[in-house]
């Protein structure tokens, strides 16, 4: 995995607003709005990181609602490399996201349920992620 100097981590990227139908999301962390994305590229490294053989499997992994917060750490770094944002997992680690393990976990259930029900996973259920939000 690639990491980021502490100069690009100091410049994150931010837009207008986040939009719903390209699978982005917005969110709060360390202080700065952000947005997230997971694009086919972040897909495909999640699919690598979980052992999913393929974008159903991936869904259907996290359609559990049972992640564990190295598990929200991956995905929040993947969301936000797919957004622009140029952080490394480690990076990620060490941010705060606001409201805490709760709101980390919100987005990350924002972020799943956007990425598949959107239609920009073929053939994946629109439920994945939705049940990720219920639990902190």
């Amino acid at each position: 995995m690639r990491g980021y100097g502490e100069r690009d981590r100091d410049q994150p990227v931010t837009v207008n607003r986040a939009n719903r139908h390209r699978g982005e999301v917005e969110a709060v962390i360390d202080g700065e709005r952000r947005i997230l994305c997971l694009t086919l590229g972040a897909l495909a490294e999640l699919e690598t990181a979980f052992g999913a053989e393929s974008l159903g499997d991936l869904a259907a992994r996290f359609s559990t609602g049972r992640l564990k917060s190295a598990d929200l750490i991956r995905i929040l770094a993947c969301g936000l490399r797919g957004g622009g944002n140029r952080v490394s997992d480690a990076d990620v680690a060490e941010m705060a996201v606001e409201g805490g393990v709760a709101g980390a976990a919100g987005v990350v259930g924002e972020l799943l349920t956007v990425t598949f029900q959107t239609g920009g996973a073929a053939g994946v259920s629109a439920g994945a992620g939705a049940e990720t939000t219920a639990s902190p």
